[in-house]
């Protein structure tokens, strides 16, 4: 698993790839924000919910702190 961090070196989040190369997106309380599958070339929510066509986990990572 592999931690992100946002610019003040502070963790948000992190990136977990899996079998086949699907990729999952924690938060930084280790709750599941997305899921990538390279596969179909589609991104999905939590709630696999489409979020749209390629690998678009970064978007779903908002710093909600900051409004």
């Amino acid at each position: 698993m592999r931690k992100l961090y946002d610019a003040d070196m502070k963790v948000v989040g992190f990136l977990q790839e899996g079998e086949g190369g699907r990729r999952t997106l924690y938060d930084g309380n280790y709750r599941v924000l997305g899921y990538y599958y390279p596969a179909s070339n589609k991104t999905y929510d939590a709630d696999m919910r489409p979020v749209g066509r390629g690998e678009l986990l970064m978007t779903l990572l908002v710093d909600f702190s900051a409004s």
